[in-house]
Order: structure tokens, then sequence, then C-alpha cells
């Protein structure tokens, strides 16, 4: 049986590992090749896995369901993680110290000259960037809430019914007009984007569906539990300024309501959810497994990392006057 929910349709393969995913989605067998050599955060490795994880949440049009178990694409899918990983486990410093990277994510920086995109978009963005930015976004916000959703089984006690607390929120606390993710859509209705979920998998480059498949990876392991919670709570803790000043630049460029009132809605609820985050969700878990505590950090330090490096790219390219996003 195939499902065809959100009508999301196959992306174009952009090298031999994306090839292999894509030739097994279509009813084939996945080419024998070796994720080993591949460039870890690039366009290929990045969508092959991509297209993996997809099958775990709403799949593709005309693509079997049966497929999401397939032991080929599972067998393809772990080397592709084992190289992401290990990756990212080279270029991150290790670490245990949670709170003192709490209290670190808490130190706003402040000035004219501090980079980062929300930055540029508040001075001096246009709105083509703005668009762009959202674009990179969409990959996220269209499922929002849901990468972190498989963590909800994989703890216990105090720390399930905080991290449930948080994401009942996220889901529009029981009215789905008011799911950020729905909020995300008409946001990105109002600027002109089609809010298709997938519609803009071919645009966006690896490094961001590298922060997305982070999410998923970390999601679906049970033994990556602690980084889940961590990149959640990297989410979370950091969120709330960065939307303010999205807010202001939405405000100085003339959009409109919908625009404005996701990312409003994101200043004030993700600054409570910061201290749910804190107190009833990483102090009851590192109470209860403080073996944790180094997976918990790396979690955020992998999400600031491949964060960081999808900024600086779509800077880069502004920079130079080019469009951050993939030709149409």
């Amino acid at each position: 049986m195939t499902t065809a929910l959100a009508g999301q349709v196959l992306p174009t393969a952009r090298g031999p590992l994306s090839s292999a995913v894509l030739d097994a989605l279509r009813g084939g067998r996945p080419a024998a090749v070796d994720p080993a050599a591949a460039d870890p955060y690039g366009d290929d490795l990045q969508l092959a896995l991509h297209c993996c994880y997809e099958l775990h949440y709403r799949g593709f049009a005309g693509v079997d369901d049966a497929l999401e178990w397939d032991p080929d694409l599972l067998a393809l899918r772990r080397g592709l993680e084992t190289r992401f990983l290990a990756a990212l486990r080279a270029d991150v410093r290790p670490g245990a110290d949670v709170d003192a990277e709490v209290e670190a994510l808490l130190v706003e920086p402040v000035g004219p000259h501090v980079r980062g995109v929300s930055h540029h978009l508040h001075r001096a963005g246009t709105v083509e960037q703005l668009r762009e930015y959202v674009v990179h976004r969409s990959i996220y916000h269209l499922k929002e809430a849901d990468p972190q959703a498989w963590a909800i089984p994989r703890l216990t006690g105090a720390a399930k019914a905080g991290l449930v607390t948080v994401e009942h929120d996220e889901y529009g606390s029981g009215r789905p007009e008011r799911m950020h993710s729905r909020l995300f859509a008409e946001m990105m209705t109002e600027l002109g984007l089609s809010d298709r979920y997938g519609a803009h998998t071919d645009r966006v480059p690896g490094a961001t569906l590298a922060e997305v498949n982070l999410m998923s990876l970390c999601g679906l392991h049970r033994r990556l539990r602690g980084a889940s919670v961590g990149q959640f709570a990297m989410v979370e803790l950091t969120s709330s300024p960065g939307s303010e000043r999205l807010v202001r630049a939405l405000r100085r460029l003339g959009c409109g309501p919908a625009a404005i009132h996701f990312y409003d809605e994101h200043v004030e609820a993700d600054a409570v959810h910061e201290q749910v985050v804190r107190r009833q969700v990483l102090a009851p878990l590192l109470a209860a497994e403080p073996e944790l505590a180094a997976d918990v950090v790396f979690g955020i330090r992998a999400s600031l990392f491949l964060g960081e490096r999808m900024g600086e790219q779509v800077l880069s390219c502004w920079e130079r006057g080019e469009s951050s996003l993939r030709p149409a």
C-alpha cells in the first residue's frame, strides 16, 4: 500500500548515494555504494539520508510504505548514519558539563558586528533573502516537533512528562489551527511560497538537510536519546532571541500578519519552554541517568555546529550577491 498524504514527490539525485536510495524507492534494489569516502556533510549523503528518514515521517507519493523497514535500505541507511555520526564526533568537542553548556546557551551575543542569519535579516536583509531563509527553514518547520517526538517513548518519569509538556504546545495544545507547523505554512503562503510538505527539498543544500537529519538520527536511535534531548534543549533555549530579531525584520520589510505571527509566537512560547526544558526535562533526566550527560552535551554542540555551518553558507552566498538556494 502506498501513502500520498502530502503529495510529496521524490527529489532529484545529487550523486551515487542518493541515486541508490532513490532507485530503491522506485522499486529497484539499492546499488552497492560505499558512504565511507563521501563528504559527510555534502549534498549527496545528506539527501540520501533525508530520503531514508522521510520514510518514517510522511513518505513519498507512489512509494510503497513497506520500504520503511526494507532490510537493504536500512543497511544503506546505517552506512550513511555511521559516516555522518563519525564526522560529527570528530568535529564536535566532547564534554559532560550540561549546566555550563546551558549557561553558555543563555548568553546572547550583542553588538553591531555579531554574525548570523537572523542578525543580518534584522539589520539589512531583503525580502528575497527572507524568503530564501524561510525555504531553508521549511525542511524542519513543516514537520516541527515531529523529530523530537521520537524521544518521548525513550524517556521515563518526569523527563518524559516535561518533554510532552513542550511538545503539546508545539502541536497547538490540542488546536490544529495553532500547531506551529500550521502557522509556518501560513507564513509561507503569505510570502508567496509553496507550503506543500517537501516542495523545497530540491532547492536546499546539504547543509540545510544536515540540521534536520541530525534531529531524525538522534530521535530514531534509543542509544542517542541523550543527544536528542540536547538538540531539543539547544533549539528551545536559543530560539526566543532569534525569533524576536526576525519579528523586527519582518516588520521592517512590511510583511503581513501571518508572517509576523509565526515568529512572534515563538518569542513568547520558547521563553516559557526554556524554563520547562531546563527544570522539567534536563534536570530529571540527568538525575535518573547521569551517564547521559556527555550525550546531552554532544547533542547541543552538534546542533550548534551544523546550524552555524548552514548559516555561514547562507551568509557567504548573500555576501557574494548570490542565492543561497540550489537552482530550480
